[in-house]
Formats: C-alpha cells, sequence, structure tokens
C-alpha cells in the first residue's frame, strides 16, 4: 500500500446534515416552500452532486417545474447559494471532522505515506474543510486532490479515481481508499481501487458488498490496521 486516498463528504467530516440545511436554507432564500428533511436527504443522497441532486428531487416531487425555460439556470443559481450556506458552516465551525481522521492523517504523515484525495464535492467546500480544521498548510500535505471540478462525470463513475490514480503514477493496487457511502464503493469498484467504507449515519444500510471491510468509525483506527487490511486482499 503506497497511498491512502480519502473522500470527504461523510468521510473526512460530518458533512452530510450541513449540506442538507444548506440546500434548505437556498431553497428559502429563492422563495421556495421545499424542505429536505433527513428521511428525504438520505434518499437523496442516491444521487452525487448538488446540482443533480436537486434535479432528482424536482423529478420525484415536482415534475412540472422541470418545464420552466429557466431551470438550468435556477438549478445552478440554488447550488451556487446552497454552496455559500454551507462554506459559512464550515467557517463557524459547525462541521465537525470525523473522530479519528486527524490522527490517521497525521500518522500517515509521519510515517511518509503518500495521501490524497477523491471527492464529488465543489473545490471551495474541500479547500475551506481543509483550511479550517488542519490549517492553510494542509493543502500541501496532499499528493493530488481530485474534486468535483477536475472531471465531468462523478461517483459511481469512476473518473475521479481516474484521475488521482495518473496524478499518482501509481497503479489501483498500490492504493486504498477510505469511503462512505455506496456510491463511493462503486466507484472504487469500476476504478479497480481497494476500498474500506466507514459508514455514517446518512450511509448506513446501504449495500457495501464487495468492499474489504465495513467499519462504523475511525475512532481508534491505526495505520497499520489499514495496511493489514489492504494485505489481506492483495
Amino acid at each position: 500500500m503506497k497511498a491512502l486516498i480519502f473522500d470527504v463528504d461523510g468521510t473526512l467530516a460530518d458533512t452530510e446534515d450541513a449540506h442538507r440545511k444548506a440546500f434548505n436554507d437556498a431553497f428559502a432564500e429563492s422563495g421556495f416552500e421545499w424542505h429536505w428533511d433527513r428521511v428525504l436527504y438520505k434518499h437523496l443522497l442516491k444521487v452525487t452532486g448538488g446540482k443533480q441532486r436537486i434535479r432528482f428531487f424536482l423529478e420525484e416531487k415536482h415534475p412540472d417545474f422541470l418545464g420552466r425555460d429557466d431551470i438550468d439556470a435556477l438549478i445552478l443559481a440554488l447550488h451556487k447559494s446552497k454552496t455559500r450556506f454551507f462554506v459559512g458552516r464550515l467557517k463557524n465551525g459547525q462541521v465537525p471532522l470525523r473522530p479519528g481522521i486527524k490522527e490517521l492523517i497525521n500518522e500517515a504523515r509521519s510515517t511518509g505515506l503518500t495521501i490524497a484525495i477523491a471527492t464529488t464535492t465543489t473545490p471551495v467546500n474541500v479547500e475551506t474543510l481543509l483550511r479550517v480544521h488542519l490549517g492553510n498548510e494542509s493543502l500541501d500535505w496532499f499528493a493530488c486532490i481530485g474534486d468535483g471540478g477536475v472531471v465531468p462525470v462523478l461517483k459511481p463513475e469512476p473518473d475521479v479515481y481516474n484521475w488521482v490514480l495518473e496524478k499518482l503514477g501509481l497503479d489501483a493496487h498500490q492504493t486504498l481508499a477510505l469511503e462512505d457511502s455506496r456510491n463511493g464503493l462503486v466507484a472504487c469498484e469500476r476504478a479497480q481501487v481497494p476500498c474500506l467504507v466507514v459508514t455514517n449515519d446518512y450511509t448506513q444500510g446501504q449495500d457495501f458488498g464487495g468492499c474489504l471491510a465495513e467499519w462504523q468509525s475511525y475512532e481508534g483506527v491505526s495505520l497499520d490496521q489499514l495496511k493489514s487490511v489492504h494485505a489481506k486482499h492483495a
């Protein structure tokens, strides 16, 4: 194992509820009486990407709304507003890192193991999260950061993992990805990247067949444990 590849939303940090609330803020600001509760949002998380998630919601709940001439511009504006609200929550310290993640990152760095990021969230979300919790210098800790701005197709397609592997100059089997969702696992499988899943409240119960292991927490997890899991399935 030569590199550890981190997802962001739900993996580095418990972001999903902050995303949900930011969507609701954006809807209210634009005068729409739409409200995503936790049950609905868990369902909507089947779709990756904020703009895609809004469109999925409209297809299911308000299909006639999609006939508006300005629907593409409206979805883009809503997502831009949602990102502003979400980044505000990040800066206010309302989005904590998952317990154990900071220690794992520090251990990897102390041993010289390459670390990278493969996510489908927007670049500003990634950068703000890292700066707030790990400091400005943390942007240089990662050998590469693959985000929703570098590939046209999001998870569960493998594009972002293929991009990261190319930047790292490594074969898929030389890496281990940390994910939290079914879409993330499928993206790994399609890129042939070994994947360990650590679930959260929004992803518990999803189908994780095919992952190296499924855990519930990073607390107390060491790099040696990750290497052991990787080695057993090599």
